[in-house]
């Protein structure tokens, strides 16, 4: 009797961590992300600080950039391919409001990294997976301080589009070590998390620690 193929197991969810909106010393946050990549797995540092002028997009990245990508965690600019072409980074971020997918492939080349939030909507994540996304970003699942939320997506959308796609999700928006098993369980190869490491009572190290205990486990 011939066997039925079995599918080999999903790689496990990862840390995809973003820096705070606002960065009130650069100094003492490049320290702390120094410490947060030190110790232990993040796949990928979103440079994402806003309101800023190009200026301090470009101190930010500049500092911060360096650090991440000397331990192999790739750099993603948030929104600006004309400024993470400008800055080396590994990628950039669109929403459905910045540029589109083709424009910011055309300006950043074949080789870096675009990912498209997708909001709660699948269509929009086939959308831009069939325009050559690299990863597709669904959110908001929680309430989160860091912007406000006009989209509520459900962690059965992880789940559907797991089942039927090859290309990586990212869930995003109010994730932390409370609720990123739950995301992790329903599909998410990446959770986008940024308060919960940086604003964690116990300091960021213990955040993001907390965060990789729930995903390793």
């Amino acid at each position: 009797m011939a066997r039925t193929p079995v599918a080999p197991p999903r790689p496990p969810c990862r840390l995809y961590l973003l820096t705070p909106p606002q960065i009130a010393d650069l100094d003492v946050f490049a320290d702390s992300l120094d410490a947060v990549l030190q110790a232990g797995d993040v796949a990928a540092l979103q440079i994402r600080v806003k309101p800023a002028s190009d200026d301090d997009i470009r101190a930010a990245t500049r500092r911060l950039a360096p650090i991440a990508q000397a331990r192999g965690v790739a750099v993603i600019l948030n929104d600006r391919p004309d400024l993470a072409r400008e800055l080396g980074c590994d990628g950039v971020h669109v929403g459905q409001g910045d540029a589109p997918l083709a424009e910011a492939r055309r300006i950043m080349g074949p080789d870096a990294m675009i990912g498209v939030t997708c909001h709660d909507s699948y269509h929009l994540a086939m959308e831009a997976a069939e325009a050559g996304a690299d990863y597709v970003a669904f959110g908001a699942f929680f309430p989160t301080e860091t912007k406000a939320v006009t989209h509520q997506a459900e962690p059965v959308l992880l789940t559907a589009w797991q089942e039927a796609m090859e290309i990586p999700c990212v869930a995003i928006g109010g994730v932390d070590a409370g609720n990123a098993g739950e995301l992790a369980r329903a599909g998410a190869d990446f959770v986008a998390i940024s308060g919960a490491v940086w604003a964690h009572p116990d300091g960021p190290v213990a955040g993001a620690r907390a965060i990789r205990a729930v995903l390793e486990g």
